[in-house]
């Protein structure tokens, strides 16, 4: 009995604390925007600011040094088209690979999770060769679209194949009785049931291209069409580094990741566990 009631605050207890710690960076971040930059360096550190320092943020909407909202426009562009590229190729390439079995099948299934494992950086001078080669570098999106899809759909087949596998097959078989074909059923049956999926599958696809620096920078040649990642650089100085303009840059940069959890975590935490109960 005592070992069921220490479980029961235990297990709660220490999901709190795995929680602070992953989250007290993001506190840290927004609370350092908020401090002038005596307060910054001050020993030992304050953990709520004294006065609270807004000309951070203000300076941001200001378009002073660095046009934000050109950044967000950047950013909104490269991520939703490969968002919408990774999306359209992975959804079919995953049902293959679930519903289907033809040579090769756990090989092509393999290399997919293997290339999840390879650093942006092992990969960038191949990408830029290729390219180039195509007429993509430069002051256009498409290379970086491309490139961060490429990112993004092995994710996504690897997470969409798995929630596939997890449907049942009586539904094919009950639409090949009612007369459906393969694509009728993929398109009217079985896309509409695995929206979660789908969703869970866009949204990381989405985040890989939103948070992507590394691209953006190498194959946009245009410093103002780059995204809004390549904005910190503006306050990363020769000398000195503006800490609290850089904080509030990146307190702002990731509100539209918060707000995509906030509103869609339903349907986030509903493809992930769907996902898991079949491999």
């Amino acid at each position: 009995m005592k070992m069921r009631v220490r479980s029961s605050w235990l297990l709660p207890f220490a999901g709190v604390i795995v929680v602070a710690l992953f989250l007290f960076p993001v506190y840290w971040l927004v609370v350092t925007s908020f401090k002038t930059e005596g307060e910054i360096f001050r020993s030992p550190p304050t953990w709520f600011p004294e006065t609270l320092y807004f000309k951070a943020y203000s300076e941001q909407l200001s378009s002073s040094s660095y046009d934000i909202f050109e950044g967000f426009r950047n950013s909104a562009i490269i991520a939703f088209g490969a968002l919408a590229i990774s999306t359209l190729l992975a959804i079919p390439a995953s049902y293959g690979l679930a519903r289907f079995k033809f040579p090769g099948r756990h090989a092509i299934l393999l290399l997919f999770l293997v290339t999840q494992m390879l650093p942006a950086s092992l990969i960038l001078t191949p990408l830029f060769i290729q390219l180039k080669n195509l007429g993509l570098i430069g002051p256009s999106y498409w290379g970086t679209i491309l490139a961060n899809a490429t990112a993004g759909i092995p994710f996504s087949v690897v997470t969409l194949r798995t929630y596939f596998a997890s449907l049942p097959k009586e539904l094919e078989e009950s639409a090949k009785i009612d007369g459906c074909g393969i694509p009728t059923t993929f398109l009217r049956i079985m896309i509409p049931i695995a929206i979660p999926g789908v969703v869970v599958a866009m949204v990381f696809s989405f985040l890989f291209a939103w948070g992507d620096l590394v691209y953006g920078m190498t194959f946009i040649g245009k410093e103002d069409m780059r995204p809004l990642t390549a904005g910190i650089y503006n306050f990363l100085g020769f000398q000195s580094t503006s800490w609290n303009n850089t904080m509030a840059f990146g307190t702002v940069s990731i509100i539209p990741v918060i707000l995509i959890f906030v509103f869609i975590q339903r349907y986030i935490v509903s493809g992930l566990t769907n996902g898991a109960v079949k491999g």
